[in-house]
């Protein structure tokens, strides 16, 4: 049992909510874009989520080691860049589909170096999914916007393998605090140069604390927590959920109403990643 103070949830619930708090955090954030623009929001919350983090697992910055900086630099950079440009792209295109274009990344990155004939299976139904988004001819889906989620697809596979040598390396708190802070020194620039950050008020920045605690805080929390008692497979076939959940989440915060067909593709691209990560061997 996952255990928050006196508050104690099951494995699989406390994974189901963890997905549902990062999609519902995302979509707080989008409310912010018109104010903050994506960099803006961004900005704030990669830099509440690195104070956040910083004061939870008080990390000795005395302790660490040249190597163990320069893994968080590249870690931390890949992980700011990918939050930057996937605000982009859910500025431009709903909550889905950023979020299910996104996730080909590390279904890519599973699929990667595969060779059983059944993988093939997965690949095609993934492709079919991306087939179905692509914006072909006039179906009203932004073509940069789909670009920026791909490519914020790629820095999430790189972020996953950066993100598993890190941990080797020091605690996966410490790891995540000081990625945090090297990605807030990334993403911060963008923030100011935009000219977003100038019209921060301090209702804007408390809404900006909720997302850095939704997005942050809270799943990193429940996820340690549910890995505990589940498999890594078992976990990330539940992970397969976000593109759903993104959907959901964007369909009744922000009214982002999708099409038969978007809806398809993403049950192809999660059936493809539930497919890939059930009949794996590792």
């Amino acid at each position: 049992m996952l255990s928050i103070k006196k508050f104690t949830l099951p494995a699989v619930p406390a994974v189901l909510l963890s997905i549902m708090s990062v999609q519902v955090g995302a979509s707080v954030a989008k409310h912010l874009f018109p104010v903050l623009g994506a960099s803006g929001t961004a900005s704030l919350r990669i830099g509440f989520s690195a104070i956040i983090l910083l004061t939870y697992f008080r990390t000795d910055f005395k302790k660490l080691s040249l190597k163990q900086w320069l893994f968080c630099l590249a870690y931390g950079t890949c992980l700011g860049a990918m939050n930057l440009i996937f605000y982009v792209a859910i500025k431009r295109i709903p909550l889905g589909l950023g979020v299910t274009i996104e996730f080909i990344g590390p279904l890519a990155l599973a699929l990667l170096g595969s060779r059983k004939l059944l993988d093939l299976v997965w690949v095609a139904l993934a492709c079919l999914g991306i087939a179905l988004i692509a914006p072909w001819e006039n179906n009203k889906v932004d073509l940069i916007g789909v670009l920026c989620a791909a490519l914020a697809g790629g820095l999430w596979a790189g972020y996953i393998v950066l993100g598993g040598k890190v941990s080797k390396l020091m605690k996966g708190g410490d790891a995540v605090a000081v990625g945090m802070v090297f990605a807030t020194l990334l993403i911060l620039p963008f923030g100011i140069g935009s000219g977003g950050l100038s019209a921060l008020t301090w209702p804007l920045a408390l809404i900006g604390v909720a997302v850095a605690l939704l997005t942050s805080a809270l799943p990193f929390t429940l996820d340690m927590g549910a890995l505990r008692q589940l498999s890594s497979k078992n976990f990330s076939i539940l992970m397969s959920l976000h593109p759903a959940f993104a959907a959901l989440s964007g369909l009744i915060f922000l009214q982002e109403y999708l099409s038969l067909t978007q809806w398809l593709s993403i049950a192809c691209v999660i059936s493809a990643s539930v497919g890939a990560t059930l009949f794996s061997k590792k």
